[in-house]
């Protein structure tokens, strides 16, 4: 293969719409098979037609011909972009001999509606109805003539709460959109391009309304957070071929209705009622006679931005594995997969028969769903017959968290094609591979990504099923270096910052859940919680450790640049809450979830405000702030200094003894040499007295292995990893788990289930040991002198029980490729790829290492090598 340049996105996304960033960022890869292949220099056109692109005018921007090896994050320096702007773009590179490639193909983006000025539309929806608690899903609807050819026709959209957008019987567009905000703060707008599904005379356009987080049950927080009921904003612009323009936007003019979707709530499930059906409703020539006038809100004051994070969509449709008839004469299905979404059903029966789908995680030990653990959350989606032929259903504005599905008043004998799951998470592409010779450490592999899949929906949940499924900031940050491993969560992190900021609190502290969602009320008021903390250690913190995740794996400045206010008010806060720089012990969770061993939050806390400052200071140094950067270096060492003053004495234990203080103590940096070598043995010498077990809980787990690899306890890793008793990974994978548990005990063979009270089985934080197996087992690490994978450290540690790890990341600059294998007789094997325009520091195991067939000097073991693909053996044999 040539020189070529491929995968052209703006702002990480393929041909994106609506954009209101006004100086967009370009990316771009290299393909080449050659060794070593750099790109020397680029040239980006942008133009405003299609036209002139392909004529190399670049009546937008030519940035001609610049001398650099950057293919990711090129911001655009052209022209004012422009409200509804439609932009085309292509790039071309040279190589190191100074060799051009072609042009690549041709890529676009849209602007969207830059001033709120421009948007015409009023809010619409429908008034409630009296006396009902769970109100019915809304439908509005209008009709409008095309009066001639149409050069283009976009609608931008949104709604506070959720909306289907429905063209001409077409339905258009993603799940669950505008995604989870904090409404009072701001609410997400999409754009859709409807140029192909207008046509020359009569259409229609209309919506379905869910309440969704804006006035459904959002968590164990109770309904109507934002507001009573949702609202519908769009605006329809089209342009015809003769350059005149019109617009269709919501108003007094359009109709509204109830439907056949009775309610359809986040927490409480939804009931459908087929015989309500309003058949041909989004088609024209509907008659809406019998239709109301909408309900017009009188405005909004929160912002609306275009979106950030990625759509909603259904993933995977999986088939159940059995299917067995109870006494009760109800059917359990068995889905194989702790998984999120729903059902879809096929029946035939009689009109107003009604099927019922319950949903659960568990069984009983008699075999019937474990619903106790759902708190009040209804896991339930209520179908009723219209009796004409086979009918399928799926709900609209709700999901589960499942691996057991009961059908309840089915008509007839169902089967196992009667239902499928639907798997719904946010679209974060796959971006790692990790595969070993262990099958229960490929499991584990499996629940963690399974456990990402769940919770990644408009926001990091932290569990799927209960009437809970909120955005912890703790949960987040743990597990945000294995999630950036796992799958490309650039934009949905992106987000969730946003999120973040907007419920900063005017102290500087960061909240414990976001969006926010009536989370600090309820925690300041409720007197049984009796939590009235105003901040959290290592959950408010991932205001910093997020951003600085982002750029290591992504190369992403100008989210540090964009949040360093926010991220300093933070640590100034943690300083002047601070007593002599040691945190106070009032933290409301600690090391939640933690075994047999209770870490002294004033310790935990102290060490997080330390970690927080020394990552200020890279991310201060990232963005040529120097000064800065010192200066929280210098806090940091304080820290350190006030930290061992407090909590570590001369043998170098440190208060509270347990796994946790350690290994924040060590990760952290907050250790002398001499102190470090003393904790690493504490630490091991811990895990021995429990049999070689772990009782780390949320926030010391993701440190753990990497604590003890870094400290020359490979081994004391590897045992932990491999574990099967209990606590340990393995011991829930033994017991059938597929995904991360919420705890530890969630079920155990001497104790059954854990307090129903809280009992998650699809929790993704204990499973931030990922970013370890990534990181150190198949030894795939960013750079942190070339983030973003520009660099990658290629430094594989085998041990334990496995002869192989296979592993991949498909980073912004192409796939990075780690295979070792490890014979009984101590040879080992590596083979590593580097794509094209990146490089690596390849760091081989063992001794009498061979590179690519040659023996290499002795004493050498690290090679800094370009593009290509490469095979090292060595001898790990003593």
């Amino acid at each position: 293969m040539g020189w070529q340049v491929t995968d052209g996105k703006v702002e990480y996304m393929i041909n994106p719409l609506g954009l209101d960033e006004k100086a967009p960022r370009f990316f771009w890869r290299i393909r080449s098979d050659e060794r070593n292949a750099v790109q020397s220099a680029y040239r980006i056109l942008v133009a405003s037609t299609a036209e002139a692109l392909g004529r190399d005018e670049a009546d937008m921007w030519d940035s001609g011909k610049v001398a650099s090896d950057r293919t990711t994050h090129v911001v655009y320096e052209g022209k004012p972009l422009q409200s509804e702007g439609r932009y085309y773009w292509k790039v071309r590179s040279w190589n190191g001999e100074g060799a051009a490639s072609d042009w690549s193909e041709a890529y676009f983006w849209t602007m969207g509606l830059l001033a709120r000025s421009e948007w015409k539309g009023a809010w619409i929806g429908r008034r409630a109805e009296p006396n009902v608690e769970l109100q019915p899903s809304p439908y509005v609807r209008k009709e409008f003539e095309v009066k001639g050819t149409i050069r283009r026709a976009t609608a931008y959209a949104t709604a506070l709460g959720l909306y289907e957008l429905h063209v001409n019987g077409r339905r258009i567009g993603d799940r669950f959109a505008p995604g989870f905000t904090d409404y009072d703060k701001r609410v997400q707008t999409q754009a859709y391009d409807l140029t192909p599904w207008l046509t020359e005379g009569a259409n229609a356009v209309g919506a379905v309304l869910g309440d969704g987080w804006y006035s459904g049950t959002v968590g164990f927080l109770g309904n109507h957070l934002y507001g009573e009921r949702p609202f519908f904003l769009l605006q329809l612009n089209i342009e015809y071929a003769d350059g005149l323009r019109e617009s269709v936007v919501t108003d007094a003019g359009w109709r509204a209705a109830k439907g056949p979707i009775v309610y359809s709530d986040m927490i409480k499930g939804e009931t459908f009622d087929a015989r309500l059906e309003l058949t041909g409703w989004d088609r024209p020539g509907y008659d809406d006679g019998g239709w109301e006038r909408p309900d017009v809100r009188a405005g909004y004051n929160g912002l609306l931005t275009a979106t950030i994070e990625p759509p909603i969509r259904v993933a995977e449709t999986m088939k159940p594995i059995s299917i067995r008839r109870t006494e009760q004469g109800t059917y359990i299905y068995d889905m194989g997969q702790n998984m999120v979404g729903w059902t879809e059903l096929r029946v035939r029966g009689a009109r107003g028969t009604k099927v019922t789908l319950s949903h659960a995680e568990m069984l009983n030990p008699d075999g019937s769903l474990y619903l106790d653990n759902l708190r009040v959350a209804v896991q339930q989606d209520h179908y009723i017959l219209k009796g004409e032929g086979e009918e399928r259903y799926e709900p609209s504005f709700t999901f589960h968290g499942f691996r057991y599905v009961e059908l309840i008043g089915f008509p007839g004998e169902p089967d196992l094609e009667t239902i499928v799951g639907k798997v719904v998470h946010s679209d974060t592409p796959k971006t790692g591979s990790l595969r070993t010779s262990d099958a229960m450490v490929n499991q584990l592999i499996s629940n963690i990504s399974w456990g990402q899949r769940g919770n990644f929906l408009s926001v990091p949940t932290d569990c799927p099923q209960r009437d809970e499924r909120l955005g912890w900031t703790g949960d987040a940050q743990i597990f945000a270096r294995t999630a950036s491993y796992n799958m490309d969560v650039s934009r949905f992190f992106a987000k969730y910052m946003l999120d973040m900021i907007d419920c900063q609190q005017p102290s500087g502290a960061f909240t414990d859940v976001a969006p926010d969602a009536g989370w600090i009320r309820h925690k300041m008021w409720n007197t049984r919680l009796n939590w009235f903390a105003p901040d959290n250690a290592g959950w408010g913190d991932a205001g910093v450790v997020i951003p600085w995740t982002l750029y290591l794996m992504y190369g992403d400045t100008r989210i540090l640049a964009t949040h360093y206010e926010a991220m300093v008010r933070w640590v100034d806060y943690l300083r002047t809450n601070s007593a002599e720089l040691i945190r106070p012990d009032y933290a409301n969770y600690g090391d939640w979830l933690s075994i047999e061993a209770d870490t002294p939050n004033e310790v935990l806390a102290t060490a997080y405000f330390a970690y927080s400052a020394k990552l200020l200071s890279r991310i201060a140094g990232a963005i040529g702030r120097k000064e800065d950067e010192e200066k929280y270096a210098c806090l940091h060492g304080d820290i350190a200094d006030a930290f061992r003053r407090e909590f570590v004495s001369e043998d170098g234990r440190i208060r509270g003894g347990t796994q946790t203080v350690y290994v924040l103590a060590l990760q952290f940096e907050l250790l002398t040499e001499e102190l470090r070598k003393l904790a690493i043995r504490h630490l091991a010498d811990d895990i021995a007295s429990r049999g070689d077990r772990l009782s780390t809980g949320f926030l010391g787990v993701g440190y753990l292995l990497p604590a003890l690899t870094d400290g020359g306890r490979l081994d004391v890793a590897y045992d932990l990893l491999t574990q099967e008793e209990f606590p340990s990974w393995m011991y829930s994978i033994k017991h059938g788990a597929t995904t991360i548990w919420e705890r530890w005990d969630g079920w155990t063979e001497h104790n059954g289930f854990q307090t129903p009270s809280m009992n998650s089985f699809n929790h993704y934080s204990l499973g931030s040991v990922g970013e370890w197996m990534y990181r150190y087992m198949a030894g795939i690490e960013a750079d942190p002198a070339a983030p973003g994978f520009r660099r990658a450290i290629i430094q594989p540690r085998p041990g334990g029980r496995l002869s192989s790890v296979d592993a991949s990341f498909d980073s912004l600059h192409g796939t990075y490729e780690s295979s070792w294998t490890l014979e009984p007789d101590g040879a080992f094997k590596l083979r590593v790829r580097i794509p094209a325009n990146a490089s690596a520091t390849v760091r081989v195991p063992g001794s009498r290492i061979v590179a690519d067939g040659q023996a290499a000097e002795e004493g050498v073991a690290s090679f800094e090598l370009g593009s290509g693909t490469y095979l090292f053996e060595s001898r790990l044999d003593g």
